[in-house]
């Protein structure tokens, strides 16, 4: 069958993967175990992904087939909201969380890499995993900084100084939530041993995600629309948390709110 044949392709493991793997291994060994590569890749990752949707939102209703989908029409980033939000992300990554991943070279020297690349099961699995995991600690991690009261206003109050969200508020944070939720997301590879192909997907996907979250636009072509049966969340929910703070706390997924009744419905949010 063809379900059979594709199982099969999944598990082989001479795929298309093992040459990109072998130049990446053969070429770029050093910048691969590097402890600083996840937090580049991860704040370059974020920036590029932000440029869909800042031409967005600089467009604004210049481009009407496209600010239909704003999900708070008329709440426009400015562009010293832009700037700002950039200049914090910069700083925090700049001076607290590359010291810190250097940090690592002193508990964590860098190991030889596989020479083995993922099959794609055990990278979907693999990718998969990671997120789970880092869905149920952010989800920990958001209630209990909305629950108690000096948290939330030492920590997590500055996220939400802006309730109309947009790209680049993704990761408009302080210090200690910037470096706790990356230490989440740089540690859970370690804990599940991911392979360094997994990892890197992992730390992609897991910024477009929180990316897309935070944009503002609901589009057809939304990561949420896409998956089936309310399983993820997207845009409309994320803007719902920052609308109404205790609810949603989940950052990509639903099934932990619907668990703790912290589920907010976000029908009503303006659809097309």
């Amino acid at each position: 069958t063809v379900f059979h044949t594709v199982w099969e392709s999944c598990q082989q493991r001479d795929s298309f993967l093992q040459p990109m793997w072998d130049y990446l291994r053969i070429n770029h060994s050093g910048m691969l175990r590097s402890p600083l590569f996840p937090v580049i890749l991860t704040v370059a990752s974020y920036f590029v992904l932000c440029l869909p949707f800042l031409a967005c939102d600089i467009m604004g209703e210049k481009w009407p087939a496209i600010y239909w989908y704003k999900i708070q029409p008329g709440k426009m980033p400015t562009p010293a909201m832009l700037l700002h939000c950039s200049g914090v992300t910069l700083y925090n990554h700049l001076l607290l969380v590359l010291p810190a991943a250097a940090a690592q070279w002193m508990w964590r020297p860098p190991i030889p890499l596989p020479e083995q690349a993922p099959t794609l099961l055990e990278l979907a699995v693999g990718v998969v995993g990671n997120l789970l995991l880092f869905d149920f600690q952010y989800f920990v991690w958001h209630l209990l900084h909305h629950r108690v009261p000096w948290l939330y206003r030492t920590f997590h109050k500055v996220h939400h100084k802006n309730t109309a969200t947009f790209a680049l508020t993704t990761e408009y944070s302080g210090a200690w939530e910037t470096l706790s939720l990356g230490f989440f997301a740089a540690v859970n590879p370690m804990l599940l041993g991911a392979h360094p192909m997994t990892e890197m997907l992992f730390h992609i996907l897991n910024m477009w995600l929180s990316v897309e979250d935070h944009c503002g636009y609901d589009f057809p072509w939304s990561t949420s629309r896409l998956i089936p049966f309310g399983i993820y969340g997207g845009p409309s929910k994320h803007d719902v948390h920052h609308r109404k703070p205790n609810t949603n706390f989940a950052p990509h997924f639903s099934h932990w709110d619907k668990l703790f009744g912290t589920h907010a419905d976000f029908s009503f949010v303006k659809t097309h």
